[in-house]
């Protein structure tokens, strides 16, 4: 009898640990919802009836993070007929970049023991690999509409006139996001706008749903990050969270940064863009040379 409960106990023990090691490696499905117009209003701006009758009601992507005991990758995913195989995907596969010619859809690769982010992105023909990190970035990751294309004299627009005030907070509040247990965070960002020639104060308040379940630490937007594992980032007119999970095996090909890229740091990417701008504002009817779309991570 003491043999058959010793050979029980064992297959439960080797059961824990598979399950365990099982759920150091998976892939995680994210769906983004944009609303540009919502968007717009939430910092301020005053959209005409003829441009908001324009614009699109809403538009969605799909991102996948895979991750294992050391590393993680995140990028755009699109629709497929047959799943990329390894245990499913659900029906998505992988835009995967061919250098130089994968337009301006973001990769971000992850290391956990030294918590190093990288982006990789293709800017005019070129593969570029920029040192990042995670961070709640006030700038970066909560402003909506920016303020290019507008007329500077127009005083019927809304300008920032001060850095926004940043405030975390934590709440009680949790939320089941595919089976784990998140807590929430608030972020409220507090700008003073001019608006009709009268200055006040708008707030823009972004809910990220994070957990420790997980073990590392992954926000699907590099700028709005807190601690954890962000499973979902909700703000007005945006939203991306994570629609499914599957615990399985993955290569270390697949979350590893390409060798291949050329290094840039954010100083002389910032430089590049400025002057692709100047070019762009200056070239009338036509386009600088290589089309650029930057796309964030997906927030």
């Amino acid at each position: 009898m003491k043999k058959i409960i010793f050979a029980l106990l064992g297959v439960m023990s080797i059961a824990s640990i598979a399950n365990a090691q099982k759920k150091t490696s998976g892939a995680i499905q994210f769906e983004t919802t944009i609303d540009p117009a919502a968007m717009m209003a939430a910092s301020g701006v005053k959209i005409p009836e003829q441009m908001a009758a324009r614009m699109p009601s809403s538009s969605k992507s799909n991102f996948e993070l895979l991750f294992n005991a050391t590393n993680a990758s995140y990028m755009p995913v699109e629709e497929t007929e047959d799943s990329n195989g390894a245990g499913g995907g659900g029906g998505m596969g992988r835009m995967m970049r061919g250098f130089g010619g994968a337009g301006g859809n973001r990769e971000y690769y992850y290391t956990f023991a030294d918590k190093k982010l990288v982006e990789v992105f293709d800017l005019s023909d070129t593969t570029y690999v920029m040192q990042s990190g995670l961070k709640l970035n006030a700038t970066a990751g909560l402003g909506f509409g920016g303020g290019m294309g507008r007329n500077q004299n127009d005083t019927t627009k809304a300008k920032a006139v001060a850095p926004p005030v940043i405030e975390v907070v934590k709440t009680d509040a949790t939320k089941q996001i595919c089976g784990i247990t998140c807590n929430e965070a608030i972020v409220k960002s507090t700008k003073t706008m001019k608006i009709l020639d009268m200055d006040r104060n708008v707030t823009e308040e972004t809910h990220i749903w994070y957990t420790k379940e997980l073990g590392f630490d992954f926000s699907p937007n590099p700028n709005m990050w807190t601690e954890g594992t962000v499973l979902a980032i909700e703000g007005r007119g945006t939203s991306t969270i994570a629609k499914s999970i599957e615990y399985r095996n993955v290569s270390t090909k697949d979350v590893t940064a390409p060798k291949k890229a050329t290094p840039i740091t954010e100083a002389e990417y910032k430089i590049k863009m400025e002057n692709m701008m100047k070019r762009f504002r200056g070239n009338g009817n036509g386009r600088p040379g290589g089309a650029v779309v930057v796309r964030g991570f997906g927030g």
